[in-house]
């Protein structure tokens, strides 16, 4: 999905939402900034990790049957790094937006996954505290206009963006597991009824493209 086909659904997004697109691109760009001295991955990279390869999305639902059904490349939508870990798996690729266990997506990012962080509004804080704790390759997106090494491959969640990722880089074929878009896992600090919210714009990003 390139920026024309998102902007549409971003500026839907932005009005359901209340969010400020000027924070958006502050974000974006204190990451780029931060992210200068970083190991950054490119877009060769994930083309070459990602086309014509089965791509496995695993969600924050996952549970030790889903272990069973990973096939292929392993994208990992943010906090399902946690899970996986304990699983003895490291991520090829991870999404997150950094809300997730920080210390074990460092861990995974030491260990090989280039780790995919997402710049917004809301996280710019988070963003300056742990963006250059990450030692391996990394990458910056949006959900603004992209611009200079700040890309935007379309997606508003971490796992539908994990999804629209593969999607872009031409995936053989993509498996979504512990995918639950009706009963959000609850998380500290964030309000159920937003990640319900949140994930009906997942569930519609992800129809849009299939």
């Amino acid at each position: 999905m390139d920026y024309k086909e998102w902007e549409p659904l971003y500026k839907k997004i932005l009005k359901d939402f209340g969010y400020n697109e000027e924070k958006d691109i502050k974000a974006a760009k204190i990451a780029l900034d931060i992210s200068k001295n970083l190991k950054i991955a490119s877009i060769n990279e994930l083309r070459k990790i990602i086309k014509k390869k089965i791509v496995t999305v695993c969600g924050a639902a996952m549970d030790d049957e889903d272990i069973k059904k990973i096939d292929g490349i392993v994208i990992a939508a943010d906090e399902t790094t946690s899970f996986l870990l304990k699983k003895g798996i490291i991520p090829d690729i991870i999404t997150t937006d950094l809300d997730g266990n920080i210390n074990d997506l460092i861990k995974a990012n030491e260990n090989g996954s280039i780790t995919i962080i997402h710049a917004h509004g809301d996280n710019i804080d988070i963003i300056k505290k742990w963006l250059t704790k990450f030692n391996g390759k990394v990458m910056i997106t949006t959900q603004s206009k992209p611009f200079d090494i700040v890309y935007n491959f379309g997606g508003f969640t971490d796992g539908d963006r994990a999804y629209c990722i593969a999607k872009h880089f031409e995936a053989k074929k993509i498996n979504l597991i512990g995918f639950n878009f009706e009963e959000p896992k609850p998380k500290s600090g964030k309000k159920i009824e937003i990640k319900r919210k949140k994930l009906k714009w997942a569930k519609k990003i992800i129809t849009i493209l299939k």
